[in-house]
């Protein structure tokens, strides 16, 4: 039975970034923590910056990268009101997450000027499960599953310069779960489309000069909700409504402005800002086929998130040394989540992020790489009196550790 996913409520996005997109789609940017965008040069260009596919050697590339995820347990301490009015001062402890995520990139030969490009990708995504009270009246179970296809074309405009295009195809499917006096079980999914661009600029060839932008994309999730009332919060109660639903919500537009630098020891420096404008996320409205009557407050009426734009800031070392490349890097992840609409579906907060990883040239066709990212999240604390929900105390402890396994193959 298909059912409504809640995308946005459900945002926990793999704890990667500000709110629930992930940047980390290659070896070489989990390496690097995404300041890879002025200096891409194997496979994965296509899809961080495209406009970078016509300055590489020529021939096709094919990079796949497995990547494991570990998410460790998120800590709540404080308050937080029942049902009935009175506060639950027990406190909870998310459960923890494991999992893989795949993507493949390919560049295709030069055709006279042009290039193209393919990823394969999951630029967001989340997982959450909260198996205690209070914290399962608003997130017993959330994930997303979120799939991009992303053809590209380059065109080199001249010898140090160069532009691009795609198209962003994307699939998702999510669930989201809930469970109190009134229990809700949803699932879903849906096609949407973006596009992004890119431009690479070389004013000598010590300097890379990058921007690149990936449009919003709205995910307009459509399935069926069933929801229990009165229920014991295990989803055998009463069935108070079983029908269509739908709801959207955004993958946010980014723009990434970067430089990279290679000083005389094959040394590359690369800095990138990037802006996610999540103020497109300005409330959550579920739309069902019929009144839900009593619980209309509850589950129908729009939930305002009011989401801000964030930056984050990146910066990449990589050295090249006799057939080796090491890579290293750090960013400043800021979170979009105001603590107005704070919650247990996505506890956010700002993140500093670190990485390193290497990759050998096996030979002169074949290259294997790994990497390893660990996500800090800082500690959130949230007032009663300002939170919508009224929760009060502090989030703690979440944490996301990535490790990336790729192989390029030149042909």
């Amino acid at each position: 039975m298909k059912k409504i996913a809640l995308l946005s409520l459900a945002a926990s996005t793999l704890l990667l970034a500000g709110g629930y997109k992930v940047p980390e789609l290659s070896m070489n940017s989990t390496a690097l923590s995404a300041a890879y965008v002025a200096n891409p040069h194997t496979a994965d260009a296509a899809y961080f910056n495209p406009a970078n596919m016509v300055f590489m050697d020529d021939g096709q590339h094919v990079e796949q990268v497995l990547t494991y995820i570990r998410l460790s347990e998120q800590t709540f301490t404080g308050t937080v009101p029942n049902p009935d009015g009175s506060l639950n001062s027990d406190g909870a402890v998310s459960a923890s997450e494991d999992f893989f995520s795949p993507s493949l990139h390919y560049v295709s030969p030069m055709f006279g000027d042009t290039r193209f490009g393919l990823s394969i990708v999951a630029p967001a995504g989340l997982t959450k499960r909260w198996e205690e009270q209070p914290a399962m009246t608003y997130a017993n179970k959330f994930s997303l599953l979120v799939v991009e296809l992303n053809p590209s074309v380059a065109y080199k405009v001249s010898e140090n310069f160069s532009i691009a295009g795609g198209a962003r195809l994307v699939y998702s499917e999510g669930i989201v779960m809930s469970a109190s006096l009134a229990s809700r079980n949803m699932e879903g999914d849906s096609f949407d489309f973006g596009y992004n661009l890119a431009l690479s600029y070389r004013p000598m060839p010590e300097l890379k000069l990058a921007a690149t932008y990936r449009s919003n994309v709205d995910l307009t999730e459509e399935g069926s909700a069933t929801i229990y009332f009165p229920d014991s919060g295990d989803y055998s109660g009463n069935v108070h409504y079983s029908g269509g639903a739908t709801v959207s919500v955004p993958v946010p537009a980014t723009l990434n402005l970067a430089v990279a630098y290679t000083f005389d020891t094959d040394t590359t420096v690369e800095f990138v800002y990037e802006r996610a404008m999540w103020s497109s996320y300005e409330t959550l409205d579920f739309n069902y086929e019929s009144s839900l009557g009593p619980l209309d407050p509850k589950f129908a009426d729009p939930i305002a998130k009011d989401w801000s734009d964030v930056s984050a800031y990146r910066i990449g070392v990589t050295q090249e040394y006799d057939g080796w490349t090491g890579m290293a890097g750090i960013a400043y992840d800021e979170s979009p989540v105001p603590q107005e609409s704070l919650n247990f579906e996505l506890a956010d907060s700002d993140g500093i992020i670190v990485s390193f990883g290497g990759r050998y040239a096996y030979s002169e066709t074949v290259s294997l790489g790994a990497s390893l990212l660990v996500d800090f999240k800082e500690s959130r604390t949230v007032s009663g009196a300002i939170n919508d929900s009224h929760i009060n105390g502090e989030f703690t402890d979440a944490r996301a550790y990535l490790l990336s396994l790729g192989a390029e193959i030149k042909f």
